[in-house]
Order: C-alpha cells, then sequence, then structure tokens
C-alpha cells in the first residue's frame, strides 16, 4: 500500500502562469495599482495574499483578493495545463493503491477547479496553506511523500517526516532545492511516475 502522496499544484502538477498573468494584469488594469507581473511569476507558490501586500496597501489587500479570485475563476479554466508526466503520476498513485493529497496555498475552491479544468483527479484538496500550515496539513493526512517546486515545500515535508521529492518546473534550481534538503530532485514530473512506481 503506497499510502497518502501530497503534492504542490502550481508549477508542480500544473503550470497555472497564464492564467495568473491575465488575472493580475486585469487586476492592475481595474484598480490602477502597477503590479509587476514578471517578478510575481517568478516566485510563485506563497499565499495571494502575501503577493498582493506587495502592491497594495494593507486596507485595499483583502479586497484586491477577492477581486482577483472573481477574475481567476474563469481564467484558471483557459490559463491552466497540467505538466507532462502529471496525470501519469497521480495513475500510479491510485494503481498502487494509495490515495493523491493536493496540498496548496491557492484556495481549496480555486485549486479543485483548476484541477479538474485539465481532468487530473484527487482524493483531497487542503487549501490556502503555506510553510509551517502546509507542514500541519501534511501530518494531518500521513503523507508519506511530498512533490514540490519550493524549498519551502521540501521544509514542509521534512518537517512533517515525509519523503521530500522536488521538481525543477517552478523557480527553484536544482541546487537549491537540494540545499533545502530534498531527498529527491527531478527535472520534471515525467519522472515521478517512476519514481513512484518504484517506492516500495
Amino acid at each position: 500500500m503506497l499510502g497518502a502522496i501530497g503534492f504542490d499544484l502550481d508549477m508542480t502538477l500544473v503550470d497555472s502562469s497564464p492564467g495568473i498573468e491575465r488575472s493580475m494584469r486585469t487586476l492592475s488594469a481595474e484598480t490602477g495599482r502597477p503590479i509587476d507581473v514578471t517578478l510575481l511569476l517568478s516566485r510563485l507558490g506563497p499565499k495571494l495574499e502575501w503577493e498582493l501586500a506587495h502592491w497594495f496597501p494593507a486596507d485595499e489587500v483583502d479586497a484586491a483578493a477577492t477581486r482577483y479570485r472573481e477574475i481567476y475563476f474563469d481564467e484558471c479554466v483557459r490559463g491552466t495545463k497540467a505538466f507532462d508526466g502529471a496525470r501519469l503520476a497521480i495513475d500510479t498513485v491510485h494503481e498502487k493503491g494509495g490515495s493523491v493529497v493536493v496540498v496548496t496555498a491557492k484556495s481549496e475552491p480555486l485549486a479543485k477547479r483548476c484541477l479538474e479544468a485539465v481532468d487530473l483527479p484527487y482524493d483531497a484538496v487542503v487549501g490556502m496553506v503555506h510553510g509551517n500550515e502546509k507542514t500541519a496539513a501534511l501530518l494531518a493526512h500521513e503523507v508519506r511523500v511530498y512533490v514540490g517546486d519550493m524549498a519551502t515545500d521540501v521544509a514542509s515535508a521534512l518537517a512533517a517526516s515525509a519523503i521530500a521529492v522536488a521538481v525543477t518546473t517552478g523557480g527553484a534550481s536544482a541546487d537549491d532545492l537540494r540545499s533545502a534538503g530534498a531527498h529527491v530532485v527531478l527535472d520534471s514530473m515525467t519522472h515521478v511516475a517512476t519514481w513512484l512506481h518504484n517506492l516500495d
């Protein structure tokens, strides 16, 4: 029995950057607040409100986040693509009797909408978590392996005594991920299924 296998969402299972880019540009145009979208896309992973705090006054962040999520509700369908190998990795988990737990900083409704838009099945989704909150979610779901693209994903996995599998599909380099303590570093999701298949 494989047990519970956790996956990050953005830039791990899916390339969500096109939808995020369009949504942020729309939000910037609507509000008149300049947002460096290129910089924003280079550091996807933390919670939306944390990112928006770089571009909006504190008293406008909540309203901006609400409006962004309204825009992104449609854009995530048009602008999300599953990485090659993502579906195979998920299918491998299920074939080996395991469960797929998606743990992400994205809100749960939007995470589910993005997953369903690209036909990626899941058993559970935990949204709006980052850092120590991800660790708590991994522990609560007894996740054995966590696959992510950021050093913080590695740290969350290690803190939860899970095997940290890192993929270089996001902004972090292989060296960055190894330095963070990843047990395994792979250059794409296409290799994750093979690794999971060989996991006892």
